[in-house]
C-alpha cells in the first residue's frame, strides 16, 4: 500500500476540478459533473486526512491532533465565509467564478502541502481486538463486521451526524426562519456563534475530555444536544417575544458547537485505535461513508417534515435522537478496550500530555 498521501492528493485535485467546474458551468449537466467531482474528491480527502493524522500522532497526542484539525477546519470555514461574503455580488456573475477559482486554488494548495509532509516510518496504535482476533492480512470487511465495537461506533456516528450536522441547513434553518421568524442575518449570527464557540472552547475543554472515558464524553454530547433542541422548541413557543426567541436560536447553535468540541477529540481517535494497522484506512473510510450517508439522510428528513409544517414532531424526534446518543454512548463503553475508552487511565493529570497512555501500543511500519 502506498498509504493515504496519494489518495489525499488525488482527492484534492479532483475536488479542485469540481470546484472550478462550478464556476465555469453553464448547463445542468456540467453542474452535475462538477458536483460529482467535488463530492468524490471530498470523499477521498476526509478519510485520507484522518489516516495521516493518525500516522503523525501517538496515542498520547491523538485526541489533541484531531481537536486541532477540527479547530482549524472551523476557523477556515469562518474565514472562508467572511471572504465569500465580500467577494460575491449577485449583480456580477463573474464574482461567483472568482470565488470558485479561489476554492479550486485552495484544493491545489492542499495537494501541494500533502505532497511535502514528511510522514513517520512507523505508526503507533494500541492493540485492538480485531488485530488480535482477526486474520493477519486480508478479509477487511469480514474483520470490520466482526469488530462489534467498530459496528457500534458506526451506528453511534450515524445518529450523531444525523442529529446535529444533518439539520444545520435544513430543518433547523427552516424552523428558525419560518416558525421563530428570525431574519437570515440573525441566522448568520447564530452560525457565527456556533463557529465562535468551537474556536474559543476547543482547547479549553480538551484537558477535561482527555481525562474522561470517551464513551461518557460522547454520552454527554447527547445531553448537550438534547438541551439545544429543547431550547429551540422554547424559541418556537416564545416566538412572539422577539428578543427571547432570537437569543434562544443563537443559544441553540452555540450549544451545538459545545457538543462538537466535546466530540472532535473522541470519535476520530476511537475509530483509529480500534483498527488493525493494515485496515486503518478502510476503517476511516467506512466511518467517513457513515458520516456522508447521515449528512444525506438528515437534510432529507428535516426538509420533508419542515415542508409539511410538522415542526413539533421534528423537534421531538431530534430530542429523542439526542437521548439515543446518551444511551448508545453509555453502552459503548462495555465494548471498548480500556486503552481506547480511557487512553490516559492511571496517568497523573500534570503529565498526561507528555505521557504514554494506558495499554500496550504497537508500532507498525507506515507505507511511504
Amino acid at each position: 500500500s502506498r498509504g493515504p498521501r496519494p489518495v489525499l492528493i488525488a482527492g484534492a485535485l479532483a475536488a479542485g476540478v469540481g470546484a472550478m467546474g462550478f464556476g465555469l458551468a453553464t448547463t445542468a449537466p456540467t453542474v452535475m459533473a462538477a458536483a460529482v467531482l467535488l463530492g468524490a474528491g471530498m470523499a477521498m480527502v476526509q478519510p485520507a486526512l484522518a489516516t495521516m493524522i493518525v500516522w503523525c500522532s501517538t496515542p498520547a497526542t491523538r485526541s489533541r491532533a484531531f481537536a486541532t484539525q477540527f479547530f482549524l477546519v472551523n476557523l477556515g470555514l469562518g474565514l472562508g465565509g467572511l471572504l465569500g461574503g465580500q467577494i460575491v455580488d449577485t449583480a456580477h456573475p463573474g464574482s461567483f467564478t472568482l470565488l470558485f477559482a479561489i476554492d479550486a486554488a485552495m484544493f491545489v494548495v492542499l495537494a501541494l502541502v500533502a505532497g511535502s509532509v514528511r510522514l513517520p516510518k512507523s505508526v503507533h496504535l494500541p492493540d485492538s481486538p480485531s488485530q488480535v482476533q482477526g486474520p493477519a492480512l486480508g478479509g477487511g470487511w469480514r474483520v470490520m463486521l466482526r469488530d462489534k465495537a467498530m459496528v457500534r461506533v458506526s451506528v453511534l456516528g450515524a445518529v450523531l451526524f444525523f442529529t446535529c450536522y444533518g439539520q444545520f441547513e435544513s430543518g433547523m434553518a427552516a424552523f428558525a426562519t419560518e416558525v421563530v421568524r428570525v431574519t437570515p442575518a440573525t441566522l448568520g449570527v447564530a452560525l457565527a456563534a456556533n463557529t465562535g464557540v468551537i474556536v474559543v472552547a476547543q482547547f479549553l475543554v480538551l484537558r477535561f475530555v482527555e481525562r474522561r472515558r470517551r464513551s461518557r464524553v460522547i454520552a454527554s454530547v447527547g445531553v448537550v444536544w438534547a438541551l439545544a433542541w429543547l431550547i429551540a422548541a422554547a424559541a418556537g413557543v416564545l416566538r412572539h417575544d422577539a428578543v427571547v426567541a432570537t437569543g434562544a436560536i443563537i443559544g441553540t447553535y452555540a450549544l451545538f458547537g459545545l457538543g462538537e468540541v466535546l466530540l472532535s477529540p473522541t470519535v476520530g481517535p476511537m475509530v483509529a485505535e480500534l483498527a488493525p494497522a493494515h485496515l486503518l484506512g478502510q476503517y476511516n473510510a467506512t466511518f467517513a461513508l457513515v458520516k456522508q450517508l447521515a449528512l444525506a439522510v438528515g437534510p432529507a428528513f428535516g426538509g420533508a417534515l419542515a415542508g409539511a409544517g410538522l415542526f413539533g414532531p421534528y423537534l421531538a424526534a431530534l430530542v429523542g435522537c439526542s437521548l439515543l446518543i446518551v444511551v448508545l454512548g453509555m453502552r459503548l463503553g462495555r465494548w471498548l478496550p480500556a486503552s481506547v475508552d480511557e487512553p490516559f487511565r492511571g496517568i497523573p493529570a500534570a503529565v498526561g500530555s507528555a505521557a504514554v497512555p494506558a495499554g500496550e501500543a504497537r508500532s507498525v511500519p507506515a507505507a511511504v
